[in-house]
């Protein structure tokens, strides 16, 4: 019985996100779910992004948190469309959720919307949101070996950031260990090392989202 309600959860938020999905690919807008570890730099990174690309495209963020609003206070600073999410101990979002949020937001100026998932790196995985693309967000204090102890967030991730790389003289993190265990779990991924702090890096974060933007603009209508 408990399996079967499980299966039912999902198969509902599953449908609910396909709405979502097409809701936006309707409206053009481009939705990245990023998914880390509480502490990783999810809201650094979104705070980065906003400052280089918040005059050139349209963006909106939704933040989930299990509580408070700081994040979303935070990214309110620069000005775009902010949703805050609070799960009250929930420890992902679901679809559901961004399905109102989504009704908050004018879709028809939007470009790009970025979704700061709860921390966390395995509820959130297992429930899709309607977006265009999973980011999985690491950082070097967080050791190597999260590849191989979370391999559904890097299995279905398009993308895996490793952030605060200006700490790696400070910290017990193999760059070759990390890459190899991400690559025995998806070999395509692209593993891009940044450091919100110091600004190295951040040029192959933004140039990914260019082309993976672009990418979701050119599928044919419908697909």
């Amino acid at each position: 019985m408990e399996i079967k309600i499980v299966r039912n959860v999902l198969r509902a938020n599953d449908e609910v996100a396909a709405r979502n999905r097409a809701l936006l690919r309707q409206h053009g807008v481009f939705t990245v779910n990023l998914i880390s570890s509480p502490g990783s730099g999810k809201t650094t990174l979104l705070e980065r992004t906003l400052e280089a690309l918040g005059e050139k495209w349209r963006l909106a963020i939704i933040v989930g948190d299990l509580a408070t609003t700081r994040d979303a206070e935070r990214i309110g600073r620069y000005g775009v469309p902010t949703v805050q999410i609070n799960t009250e101990g929930a420890c992902h979002l679901e679809a559901h959720l961004v399905a109102r949020c989504l009704a908050d937001l004018d879709l028809s100026h939007l470009e790009v919307l970025f979704i700061e998932n709860v921390g966390n790196l395995v509820c959130p995985v297992g429930y899709d949101l309607g977006e265009e693309v999973k980011v999985g967000l690491v950082s070097v204090t967080e050791g190597d070996d999260k590849a191989a102890k979370y391999p559904r967030l890097f299995r279905e991730a398009g993308c895996v950031v490793v952030n605060k790389t200006d700490l790696l003289p400070y910290v017990d993190f193999s760059r070759e260990r990390f890459r190899a265990e991400v690559a025995a779990i998806n070999a395509r991924v692209p593993v891009l090392e940044l450091s919100c702090r110091t600004g190295e890096g951040l040029d192959q974060w933004f140039s990914w989202l260019q082309q993976r933007r672009e990418q979701a603009h050119q599928r044919p209508a419908g697909a």
